[in-house]
């Protein structure tokens, strides 16, 4: 018992430690990518991994800057709005993510993020992990549970999907296979194919000057209407603001990342 209580009283001094040399470890760990944001979404550290990963030379290139400043601006706003949802209390857990790996490949990735707190409870930033799961072994088997019919989706969004053709290509039943997305994915695969059109149409119109109702048809979408509506719904905006909004010369005028509202 007496050993018990030395332990926890270890535990309880740790508010004394320093407590960057445990960050630092991070720094150890090549394929997690670690940061910490302030409530202003401006990275106050990172570990190597992410410096590599954004093409930043070293850590003070890092500091002091947000997501505007390193990756495309339809990226940079999602991870603006995730950040603002975890000020507000939100967590976000393992979530499965297919994004650019630093050699500009599609990979699979998982995120989680935290709100960081003072020692009075106070939220005062926020901070998080990615990890590249092509990396990391132990993740393999959630992704190919469903890598078929996903892949299949990356590569065939603009074209007709039907929900059985998906259950066929995968040899699971469609009741299997909506399973497998819920649980690996938390979202059925409809809802996969059309946020993959989504974000298509999304980057579609903050790099390209594509008429709007082209984008609809070359992203899948038959209807322009139900397009509009869809996109409103996951975005919180029409195709013409986000384009309005964000097609922009980033290098010359960097969004402030204060604008974008949850």
């Amino acid at each position: 018992m007496e050993n018990k209580k030395e332990e926890i009283e270890c535990i309880e001094n740790t508010k004394d430690v320093d407590m960057v040399q445990i960050i630092n470890m991070f720094s150890l760990l090549p394929d997690v990518l670690f940061w910490i944001k302030s409530s202003r979404h401006c990275f106050v550290y990172a570990n190597q991994a992410f410096v590599d990963h954004v093409g930043a030379a070293k850590l003070d290139d890092v500091i002091g800057k947000n997501d505007f400043d390193f990756a495309p601006v339809h990226v940079a706003r999602q991870f603006i709005q995730d950040d603002k949802k975890v000020l507000a209390g939100a967590c976000v857990t393992d979530r499965f993510e297919i994004n650019q790996s630093n050699n500009g490949e599609l990979a699979w990735f998982t995120t989680s993020k935290r709100p960081l707190k003072d020692k009075q409870g106070n939220v005062i930033g926020t901070y998080g992990i990615t990890r590249h799961l092509q990396k990391t072994s132990t993740t393999l088997a959630h992704i190919n549970a469903i890598k078929t019919p996903v892949e299949f989706i990356r590569l065939n969004y603009q074209k007709a999907i039907t929900i059985e053709q998906l259950a066929q290509i995968a040899h699971l039943s469609v009741s299997a296979l909506e399973r497998r997305f819920k649980k690996y994915l938390a979202k059925t695969p409809k809802q996969f194919l059309t946020e993959t059109r989504l974000e298509q149409a999304r980057k579609l119109l903050v790099e390209t000057s594509l008429p709007i109702s082209s984008i609809c048809f070359c992203t899948g979408f038959g209807d322009p209407s139900y397009f509009a509506k869809q996109f409103k719904c996951f975005f919180g905006l029409t195709p013409s603001q986000i384009r309005k909004d964000n097609y922009l010369d980033i290098n010359k005028h960097r969004p402030n990342p204060d604008k974008y509202s949850v």
